[in-house]
């Protein structure tokens, strides 16, 4: 319950105090420097950003990317159903049959398992084509951006 103060008028009436109302100061920029010399005051600019030197990089130093022989880039994961464990696999490369054997490689998740549910559109399939996305049934957790490899 909201308590209202009032204020008294000679004739008895009460009527409500306005509320104070607060005020907000706009923000200024710094006034520009002045210079001082014989002919005259001078304004200086104001400092310019400062602009970040850019570092070299030795290429010898960064870990190489190994290229695995005896896997296929398939596609990656986009979206994790942990109730289920079942991913989206969106298919960019290549063809996914059922019994395929998969590595599913990301930042924390590392792990090898074969194919044993497939499902487009909540109808089972045996075969996955470029452009698909598929549900997949897998044993760990995944992450959105893990690539999908085919084991040949």
């Amino acid at each position: 319950m909201a308590v209202l103060n009032f204020a008294k008028k000679k004739g008895g009436k009460r009527k409500p105090r306005a509320k104070k109302k607060i005020i907000k100061k706009a923000i200024s920029r710094k006034p520009l420097k002045k210079k001082v010399t014989k002919a005259g005051v001078k304004k200086k600019a104001p400092s310019k950003a400062k602009v970040k030197k850019t570092v070299r990089i030795n290429k010898s130093a960064l870990p190489k990317i190994a290229t695995i022989a005896n896997e296929e880039f398939i596609g990656n994961v986009t979206h994790y159903f942990p109730k289920v464990q079942a991913a989206v696999v969106k298919i960019s490369k290549g063809e996914l049959n059922a019994g395929d054997k998969i590595h599913i490689k990301g930042h924390s998740s590392d792990f090898t398992q074969a194919v044993d549910s497939m499902q487009i559109e909540h109808s089972p399939i045996n075969k996955a084509k470029p452009n698909d996305e598929i549900g997949l049934k897998v044993n760990s957790r995944v992450r959105i951006n893990d690539n999908v490899y085919k084991v040949l």
